[in-house]
């Protein structure tokens, strides 16, 4: 494992150099690093766990999301840190240790990319590649105040990647800047470079922000005030999403229980939305790793055992409800948006918990932020965490959402919004606010 001086980012460290080329290439003279659940050629794919690395044979080939980087220019300098099985947000790994984050050295840093969050933030790379399935780009991109991307389901080859659950899971990366964040992105999916188009509204879930632990102005006013400034003020929109997703989303009936209908500390469908997706995500995890856990019976860290042996026990009780609960999401959700319409929700509702937390509420809070993680999960929508600062001295970030296949626009949008959202951020945090 590599140094602790590199933020404890990084599983091992190589050089894969670019490939060779008589002219400039997108990628030219900037690094990155890969989470361990992408092949390397010659290397173990470790997946967080040494039962796993112990289990596997080294990788005989390169994931082509990553050749497709080093073929643009892109020199990759080794592979991060990652949660056990990518089954996790927090970011934390009792086997090789948690990476630490540079926003804030007493907090988790978010998983289950966390080493290539942090390296993105330490500046240790340009960009970094990590995965999402449950949230596992965007919950490190908010914790670690860097931007992060996880684009629209199976549009970057997911070849050569250990799988967590096939149709969740979403190969995003990170960045610190938005033109790298934007031209990572027009390689790994191939899309040309084309002039921005203006989006047709912005809808602001509110009822999505008062459950957030920060002041909703603090998260939505550099926004709103970005877009009155760049497009005009008629675009900004206002809805009560969990009203519209209960009403569209009929399925979800079966997920309503007495934990979700819970107003006080969540909005009942999107809860119902979490439960959706973390029981499908549970089966389609069992269907790829069941028999290895069961026959391996790897050593787990605490939390994560339990979450993974729960997976194993899976039956196909309610998959098929899951099913209905996306295909009539993903409709509601194409009809709110309509042509090039964006949806901006924060990332998650909390700031970055303190390192070693109490699992018991540290699992309910995270329980509370698939209720908004869920809905780009369920959908595949692409959607980008976006950073805001420090409110209370902790990151804080929002997130849009744009339609399956809207990725090259959600990048050109990001890419004009982001000074300007800086600039209000900057007013917002001089104001102490």
């Amino acid at each position: 494992m590599a140094k602790d001086s590199d933020y404890g980012a990084f599983m091992e460290k190589f050089v894969l150099q670019p490939s060779p080329s008589d002219h400039e290439l997108p990628l030219s003279g900037l690094t990155f690093a890969v989470k361990d659940l992408y092949d390397v050629d010659g290397y173990v794919t470790g997946f967080g766990n040494p039962d796993w690395a112990r289990t596997h044979p080294a990788a005989t080939s390169t994931a082509p999301a990553v050749l497709s980087l080093l073929r643009a220019g892109a020199t990759c300098i080794g592979k991060t840190i990652m949660d056990e099985m990518a089954y996790s947000i927090e970011g934390e790994n009792i086997h090789y240790g948690t990476p630490r984050n540079p926003c804030a050295p007493d907090r988790i840093p978010g998983g289950s990319s966390s080493g290539s969050a942090v390296a993105v933030a330490a500046k240790l790379v340009d960009f970094a590649l990590g995965s999402d399935t449950g949230g596992s780009v965007r919950v490190p991109a908010s914790y670690c105040g860097i931007l992060g991307f996880r684009p629209s389901h199976d549009v970057v080859p997911t070849t050569g990647v250990i799988p967590m659950a096939q149709s969740f899971d979403s190969m995003g990366w990170f960045a610190r800047d938005p033109v790298i964040l934007n031209r990572v992105g027009r390689v790994l999916m191939q899309l040309p470079d084309v002039d921005p188009v203006n989006p047709s509204q912005i809808i602001i879930a509110e009822d999505c922000f008062q459950l957030s632990a920060i002041p909703t102005d603090r998260l939505t006013e550099p926004l709103c005030k970005s877009v009155n400034k760049l497009f005009g003020g008629d675009l900004v929109k206002h809805a009560i999403l969990g009203d519209y997703v209960k009403e569209k989303v009929p399925s979800l009936k079966q997920f309503m229980t007495e934990e979700t209908a819970d107003q006080e500390n969540n909005i009942p469908s999107l809860a119902a939305l979490s439960s959706a997706m973390r029981l499908l995500q549970r089966y389609e995890f069992k269907k790829h790793h069941g028999e290895w856990v069961s026959t391996v019976k790897p050593d787990l860290g605490p939390g994560m055992s339990e979450r993974i042996w729960k997976a194993v026990r899976t039956t196909d009780e309610n998959v098929d409800v899951c099913h209905s609960v996306r295909t009539e999401l993903r409709a509601a959700l194409n009809a709110l948006l309509g042509d090039c319409g964006v949806l901006a929700i924060p990332t998650v509702l909390e700031p970055p918990p303190k390192l070693q937390c109490d699992p018991i509420p540290l699992e309910a809070l995270l329980v509370k932020a698939f209720s908004l993680l869920s809905i780009a999960g369920l959908t595949g929508f692409c959607q980008v965490s976006i950073p805001l600062g420090l409110y209370d001295n902790l990151p804080v970030a929002i997130s849009l959402l744009a339609k399956h296949g809207s990725d090259g626009f959600l990048l050109n949008l990001v890419e004009s919004l982001y000074k300007n959202i800086q600039e209000e951020v900057g007013i917002a945090e001089k104001k102490g606010y």
